[in-house]
């Protein structure tokens, strides 16, 4: 019955939203959006990738002038699997990172903390904060010579081809012509460049140490003593690995090429391939183990690229806007069109995304498992579930960890970590470590795969976590028996500018575990169990929002004066997420919170705001019935909600990137095309005002 329901819902809303329309003109849709580039400027590089592996370049087709970028959208070479670490002479321990909290439960709760006083503890979480974090794997760009620079080349004309995954890069170099192609291998951490230059110029491969640096471009040109590459393997002089060694870390680089040249160091951690004719191909391949003598030439990458990305465009969803008369359809379209592309490359891959991708460091390369929502629910919606599920899968690796984490704070099942790398480490936090809405994302992403795929092999991978995570959420809760109520306590909610101690019942996280614990029982009906009557009655008795005299939801129960304090009024609108990130339920009156979506729209500081602030905006907007503000959130002009020509959601001088903005425009954009279970609107998040005919294809509707 269930997959009768999911098949018949999504046949009735591609009823309604395309039976009249012709099939998208897909290559158009995506070619009118592939970002040109016409100067240097460190905010326009461009990039490719695969889900693991990505590869920046600025205006030449290659990495040419990386320091030109650093402060901008910076030129990384960055794979899932690529972490280093610093030594620990003085053998710090995670356990020494925990600090007691009692909040209120009857026992003391160690949470991985960061220490102000100086000592030991300190010191342990100072070094977990920092390691593991992301390499930089190395820079590939034109050797051109000291004494030229940008200033000095001209006739710059550059185009990614996303419907193939290729960036072709023309210029000159006082005045001699250049052209590039530069794509990557779909499933090899590959770099393919194919040349034609009147200069023969040669190519530079350069290798930094780690800066372990809080935000920046990870590379660290001044510790050449601290790290070696060496040659181990060449074959008929067309080919070479090459072996990175980081303390304990070790990396290889495989360098292949078509062609009369010669590789060589030219000082240490530093080698150029130097051509001998003018057309000229090469590979770089990354890996973390010693790699096969296998050669792809540049030419077969490039093809397995189009290939693939021809497929991403034809077999995903699509929103084609080009019909609508509203000024600002044009805009949105080329958003959604990059998102999409961005997504796929830094954000697809078997770990977590961080919030800069595989484009550069951002607190420290970890990733946060609060923002996976808003990097990948997109997928199952726009019919890309396979790229969900392919993250999802980690879960399960790092289960024995998040299982401990709730052992040693008196809890049961999992708690899921906050700031994290591969392995699952909790990194030490003021904040994140006291998160809880991370929670339940992993229940509400695998029901998004579900209701995509409603097949046994989903529920059977997925439905122990999903359990385990429910087990947590329920021991978290606390019974107020004065009351009779489920209440939450003792956390940070989504808008951080509330405390641990004093909040209670934040409105989003409240809705979330009304929505997860529901959704948890549902997959135990379709394993065959019985419904948890414990869990049933905390559903029952779960605290309702609390709201103001003005009938307006609070930050929380305990955040009386949320509309006179402007630590309230800051951050994230997070009290929105509680109807739009998800349904309507009994906890919530519909007619209060349209109050609270007005008042936000006309007062809340959005100078304080972050990129995903404007999608749950607009998704509240949506299911409130006021699209017209769906699409102005969208589009609202604000700095954290600038996309630049390569499509990335800027914020400010830290972060020049930020993908869960990217991923919930996507979100929303799908909800307000297919809508959500119960919708019978065609495309209900945009104005009915006859200038946005919106036309769509293969996208789902939200939960």
């Amino acid at each position: 019955m269930k997959k009768l329901f999911y098949f018949l819902t999504a046949l009735i809303i591609a009823a309604c939203s395309a039976e009249k329309q012709p099939p998208i003109d897909r290559e158009g849709l995506v070619a009118r959006n592939c970002p040109t580039v016409t100067s240097f400027d460190s905010l326009s590089s461009l990039s490719v990738g695969n889900g693991e592996f990505a590869y920046t370049v600025d205006a030449t087709g290659l990495q040419t002038f990386p320091n030109m970028y650093k402060k901008g959208v910076p030129l990384g070479t960055q794979a899932q699997w690529g972490w280093h670490s610093f030594a620990n002479p003085e053998n710090y321990r995670h356990d020494e990172t925990l600090k007691a909290c009692d909040f209120g439960r009857g026992k003391q709760e160690p949470y991985s903390a960061q220490f102000n006083e100086p000592g030991r503890n300190k010191e342990a979480a100072d070094w977990f904060r920092v390691n593991p974090h992301r390499l930089h794997l190395g820079i590939v760009g034109f050797e051109l010579g000291e004494d030229i620079t940008p200033t000095q080349i001209t006739d710059i004309n550059q185009t990614l081809d996303m419907w193939k995954g290729v960036i072709g890069s023309n210029f000159k170099v006082n005045g001699e012509e250049f052209k590039v192609e530069t794509s990557c291998h779909p499933t090899i951490d590959m770099i393919a460049a194919r040349i034609t230059a009147q200069a023969k110029a040669g190519i530079n491969f350069r290798f930094p140490y780690p800066t372990g640096g809080h935000a920046d471009d990870a590379c660290n040109w001044e510790a050449n003593d601290k790290h070696t590459t060496t040659t181990i393997y060449s074959q008929n002089e067309q080919s070479a690995i090459l072996k990175r060694q980081l303390d304990d870390t070790t990396y290889y680089v495989t360098i292949c090429w078509e062609g009369s040249a010669k590789l060589s160091e030219k000082s240490k951690n530093y080698f150029v391939l130097k051509p001998e004719t003018e057309t000229f191909a090469f590979t770089c391949a990354f890996s973390s183990n010693i790699p096969s003598a296998e050669k792809i030439t540049a030419e077969e990458a490039q093809l397995a690229a189009a290939e693939h990305w021809m497929s991403f465009w034809k077999e995903g969803a699509a929103v084609d806007f080009s019909k609508c008369t509203d000024s600002r359809a044009k805009e949105l379209e080329r958003r959604v069109v990059l998102s999409q592309y961005l997504l796929a490359i830094q954000c697809a891959g078997s770990t977590p995304p961080q919030e800069t991708g595989l484009t550069y460091n951002s607190w420290y390369g970890k990733f946060h498992l609060e923002m996976i929502w808003w990097h990948q629910a997109q997928f199952a919606l726009w019919n890309r579930g396979e790229m969900l599920d392919r993250t999802l899968g980690w879960y399960e690796t790092v289960a024995p960890v998040a299982r401990e984490i709730a052992r040693r704070q008196g809890f049961d099942g999992v708690r899921w970590m906050k700031m994290t790398d591969p392995s699952g480490t909790e990194g030490p936090s003021k904040v994140g470590s006291y998160l809880i809405w991370q929670q339940p994302h992993i229940i509400y992403l695998a029901e998004l795969l579900y209701r995509a795929n409603p097949t046994e092999e989903i529920v059977a991978k997925y439905n122990d976590l999903i359990q385990e995570t429910a087990k947590f959420m329920y021991s978290f809760a606390t019974y107020d028996e004065l009351e009779g109520r489920f209440i939450l306590k003792g956390a940070i909610p989504a808008q951080e500018t509330l405390r641990a101690a004093e909040t209670v019942n934040p409105p989003f996280e409240l809705s979330y575990w009304h929505f997860a614990m529901e959704t948890a029982q549902k997959w135990r009906e379709r394993t065959g169990e019985k419904r948890n009557l414990e869990w049933d009655e905390m559903i029952d008795k779960l605290s309702p929002l609390a709201y103001n005299g003005d009938k307006l939801y609070l930050a929380a129960e305990t955040a009386t004066d949320t509309y006179i304090d402007i630590r309230y009024t800051s951050d994230h609108p997070a009290v929105l997420g509680a109807v739009g990130i998800l349904p309507m339920n009994k906890l919530i009156r519909e007619d209060y919170m349209k109050n609270t979506l007005n008042w936000i729209w006309n007062n809340w500081n959005w100078g304080k705001t972050w990129g995903w602030d404007y999608p749950m905006t607009a998704m509240n907007a949506a299911r409130m019935g006021e699209p017209e503000k769906a699409v102005g959130a969208l589009l609202m002009e604000k700095r954290t909600n600038t996309y630049l020509v390569n499509g990335h959601n800027y914020q400010d001088g830290r972060l020049r990137v930020y993908l869960p903005g990217n991923g919930g425009l996507l979100t929303a954009v799908a909800m307000m095309c297919a809508g959500w279970d119960g919708c019978t609107t065609i495309n209900p998040g945009f104005p009915k005002d006859g200038t946005w005919n919106v036309v769509w294809e293969g996208l789902s509707p939200m939960p």
